[in-house]
């Protein structure tokens, strides 16, 4: 739910109230808020800056995040660098602009129910929702870069974007498709991303285009995620897993692999682990958590990437993003 959230804007304090809704029954219930993070691709230099040079807490953030790598954060986030787009350092800097955005609006007075985040974001959601440190995420995240970014040689691998087709038919063109493809990620209707060889990715991508995509659109990318090209990369991350904390008790999460909520920390590493070389499967997690009852999402990080995915998997809920201190005053919709 979403109760009292306050902040200071422009000698502005907004006040969110929680949402309502019934049930078949007419028994008053309430709708369950979600917190959803964007994954890489959504990065900018000067993301979450705003946040740093305002509020305390957002700072110590970054500020942890800094001490924790032998890497500059702060650097690569607000200064102009060729670093930022860099999957070894794209990832933790990520993480640490989309939790120290969080942290601010969780101490202001946010309660999420669930959490959940796109690929990359799967991490600041664990860190969210208290399943690990932010010193762990960080430290997970820049590892996990490095392996996805080195396991495939540059060139060998490939991901390109199909437009207004059918998931059945991509994933049919895929299996029948000479060489290694496969779908990445089901983002939204109409929007689904494929990834593998790079040759195979040429070859379903003009494929498809052929059986009536509207547009299918190379990416450039420095590997070919989400497919199992990586099935290494993942192997060796479950390995780094294991010297890592998993806490009991955290808030319920949606992981990417399977898109159901996850309670239960014994699973958090395996499914860590497959995430890296499996589909991110965000549509289906987006309407189980919709099914579970959620009708608010916060979309916490730079850009409104997931907000736009949103509209095309369902118009009816509540959907906000939170990428700068001005966007504090969409906490007010909450209440339309």
């Amino acid at each position: 739910m979403v109760d009292k959230i306050q902040y200071r804007q422009t000698s502005m304090i907004c006040e969110c109230k929680s949402i309502t809704k019934y049930n078949k029954g007419g028994k008053k219930e309430m709708g369950k808020t979600a917190v959803i993070f964007p994954g890489q691709g959504a990065q900018y230099v000067g993301m979450a800056k705003d946040f740093y040079d305002s509020f305390e807490d957002s700072k110590k953030v970054f500020d942890e995040a800094d001490d924790v790598l032998d890497i500059e954060l702060k650097k690569i986030c607000f200064e102009e660098n060729d670093d930022i787009n860099k999957t070894e350092y794209t990832q933790p800097a990520m993480v640490a602009a989309e939790v120290a955005i969080y942290e601010h609006l969780k101490n202001a007075g946010l309660k999420a129910d669930v959490f959940a985040g796109l690929s990359l974001g799967e991490y600041s959601a664990l860190v969210a929702a208290g399943a690990m440190t932010l010193a762990d995420g960080i430290k997970t995240v820049r590892r996990r870069g490095i392996l996805m970014q080195n396991e495939v040689p540059l060139g060998m691998g490939g991901m390109a974007a199909v437009i207004a087709m059918d998931a059945d038919k991509i994933a049919e063109i895929c299996e029948n498709t000479p060489g290694k493809v496969q779908i990445a990620n089901y983002n939204c209707p109409g929007q689904i991303v494929i990834s593998g060889e790079a040759e195979a990715v040429k070859a379903a991508s003009a494929a498809l285009a052929e059986a009536g995509a509207k547009r299918v659109i190379p990416l450039n990318v420095s590997g070919p995620f989400h497919s199992q090209m990586l099935v290494p990369a993942g192997e060796k991350l479950y390995d780094f897993l294991q010297g890592v904390d998993v806490a009991e008790g955290f808030a319920p999460y949606y992981c990417n692999a399977d898109a159901e909520e996850i309670t239960d920390a014994a699973k958090v590493k395996e499914l860590l682990k497959r995430q890296v070389y499996s589909s991110v499967r965000w549509q289906q997690t987006i309407e189980n958590m919709i099914a579970d009852g959620v009708d608010t999402f916060i979309e916490v990080g730079p850009g409104k990437t997931l907000t736009g995915f949103m509209k095309k998997i369902n118009r009816e809920v509540k959907s906000i993003n939170i990428a700068t201190v001005d966007d504090l005053a969409k906490l007010e919709e909450l209440n339309a």
